[in-house]
């Protein structure tokens, strides 16, 4: 039961408080005309699959972190995913609504090797379900990889 508790806070923290939060302080995020302008990495998907993405890494994360608080709940813990979603909402809010796409590359930049941390210091801990957390570091290298395309090319 606890398990089940847990992974539903964390589902609440990362859709309400991550997504919903990030989603509103990207202004019109990727349909603004300034992204719509961009010259963007020919890889980079098609805007639903974002939706569906982020979806699915955060249902995956949420019960990654259910079970991982079961483990372990240091502050050290407690301190990186929180920096974790900190990363993760200010990315929005500074490449769309701020279209700082340099500061931008640098917060997915330091998202990505947040959730590598996490990832790799839990692994031994984790074990099996550390395939929970290995979709949002790809997710996360794709998307810096498109991040780091639009500052070259813009």
């Amino acid at each position: 039961m606890k398990t089940i508790i847990r992974t539903l806070l964390f589902l609440f923290i990362n859709f309400v408080l991550v997504l919903y939060v990030g989603n509103l302080l990207m202004n019109d995020g990727a349909t603004s005309e300034w992204y719509l302008n961009l010259i963007k990495a020919p890889w980079t998907p098609a805007g639903w699959v974002f939706g569906f993405a982020w979806t699915f890494l955060m249902v995956c994360f949420a019960v990654y972190l259910a079970k991982l608080s079961q483990i372990n709940t240091s502050k050290k813990l407690i301190s990186i995913v929180l920096v974790q979603y900190f990363l993760n909402i200010i990315w929005n809010y500074l490449f769309f609504n701020q279209q700082e796409i340099i500061l931008g590359l640098i917060d997915i930049t330091l998202l990505t090797f947040t959730v590598a941390f996490i990832l790799f210091k839990y692994l031994p801990v984790m074990k099996y379900y550390s395939l929970l957390i290995l979709p949002y570091l790809i997710w996360l290298l794709i998307a810096t990889s498109l991040n780091l395309y639009i500052a070259i090319y813009n």
